[in-house]
């Protein structure tokens, strides 16, 4: 076995979700999840097919987060893993859409943040380990952060 780290090679503020999923249905059935629930995001789809020709599967409706996803996935080269891009959107948008999609069974994260993937590697293939997402924590929030941290919220226009 060898452990491997992976860096998620994406622009700085590009939205991307990471997941497991059992079954090549995953490309189409997240395309349909995403129309559905937000027809104005734009996406890319890259998901590791595990058996067969064992080829990175793709979708999207934006070419060129589609080749951030293809390239990104083939970086990864893990079973069944699949990673999605989006503009016009957040994961806060679609996340529980598509972990509702029957084929989806793990989230390893949801971020803009700078993300390193761990991976495992075997004679047989490879498998995420897990995730570093974001940078290690400074400190405690103080009464300013906490301040700035609700009026990012409301700009968002998650909280009134």
């Amino acid at each position: 076995m060898e452990l491997k780290l992976v860096r998620i090679e994406k622009p700085e503020n590009t939205n991307f979700i990471l997941g497991q999923s059992h079954f090549i249905k995953t490309v189409e059935d997240i395309y349909e999840a995403i129309v559905q629930t937000n027809p104005a995001m734009k996406f890319g789809l890259g998901f590791c097919e595990s058996s067969g020709p064992a080829l990175v599967r793709w979708v999207g409706n934006d070419a060129s987060l589609i080749e951030l996803a293809k390239a990104n996935a083939l970086s990864l080269s893990c079973g069944h893993c699949f990673i999605l891009f989006m503009e016009h959107g957040f994961p806060v948008n679609i996340l529980n859409t598509i972990k509702a999609v029957p084929e989806v069974c793990h989230i390893y994260c949801a971020t803009a943040n700078p993300t390193e993937v761990i991976v495992m590697e075997t004679e047989q293939g490879r498998g995420i380990m897990g995730v570093i997402d974001g940078l290690k924590s400074r400190g405690i929030e103080t009464d300013a952060d906490i301040q700035k941290r609700k009026e990012l919220l409301r700009t968002f226009g998650y909280k009134l």
